[in-house]
């Protein structure tokens, strides 16, 4: 296919799957990719918080060939590659696309079709306060890595509007974040399960993997953690996970 200017076309997860994607600002990167293989096996309708140009969520369905999926994105250009990312990829008929802001999902103000209508909601959500870094001068950048004030929090609430009784939300955060996952969860969320994400195995987790139960109330339980690299390069896990399909290892 011929690539429009401004874009590229990557492919990921070994190849299986090829995504349109600005060519500056913000790129698809692991984060996506280990969010979506941590999904579980079950899920059969799946929303992504904030999809962007839909890798996590693609990805998801390309791993669950029964499932469904709900792609939620702000900014309307990323939305409409998303859109194409889903009908290139042969993923048209399983995929549906809205242009909103993923607060509003299951308010009466939001998109109809929310409520409690998903067994699986996935999220990458921004990560920087805007009100202490720079932001981007490439609005899709900005937008995905600026949060403002309270955004996890709201997301999560949304998340729990969105899911059916005992559904799972999946998230991809930094370390630092962890006090206000926790807070988020609280009184809504529960069985929760963590695994740190890290570069080689002497290294400090770089991102949290977090999966939780709507309305459950089990204890939460840190898992050993997922290692990309080390001394001979990428690890096995993650070659597993990145190109050849395979989930992580949540129980």
């Amino acid at each position: 296919m011929t690539v429009p200017d401004g874009l590229t076309r990557d492919l990921v997860l070994g190849g299986r799957l090829a995504l349109l994607q600005p060519a500056r600002g913000h790129r698809v990167g692991h984060d996506a990719m280990l969010l979506a293989a941590s999904a579980p096996a079950g899920a059969r309708r799946l929303v992504d918080l904030g999809a962007g140009i839909g890798s996590a969520g693609l990805a998801a369905l390309a791993r669950l060939p029964e499932a469904t999926g709900h792609l939620v994105e702000i900014a309307p250009e990323l939305a409409a590659l998303a859109r194409l990312n889903a009908e290139q990829n042969g993923l048209g008929d399983r995929c549906a696309v809205t242009v909103a802001d993923a607060d509003l999902l299951g308010r009466p103000a939001g998109p109809a079709g929310f409520v409690e209508a998903f067994d699986l909601v996935l999220s990458n959500p921004p990560f920087n306060a805007a009100a202490a870094h720079q932001p981007s001068p490439r609005p899709g950048r900005a937008l995905a890595h600026m949060a403002g004030e309270g955004l996890l929090a709201r997301w999560i609430t949304a998340a729990y509007r969105c899911l059916e009784p005992g559904g799972m939300l999946v998230l991809i955060l930094r370390p630092e974040d962890l006090q206000t996952l926790l807070e988020g969860l609280a009184g809504r969320f529960g069985a929760l399960e963590l695994m740190g994400v890290h570069a080689t195995p002497d290294a400090p987790a770089v991102r949290l993997l977090a999966r939780a139960r709507k309305g459950r109330r089990t204890p939460p339980a840190l898992l050993p953690p997922a290692v990309l690299g080390g001394a001979g390069g990428e690890s096995g896990l993650a070659r597993a996970v990145l190109r050849d399909l395979q989930p992580l290892p949540f129980p």
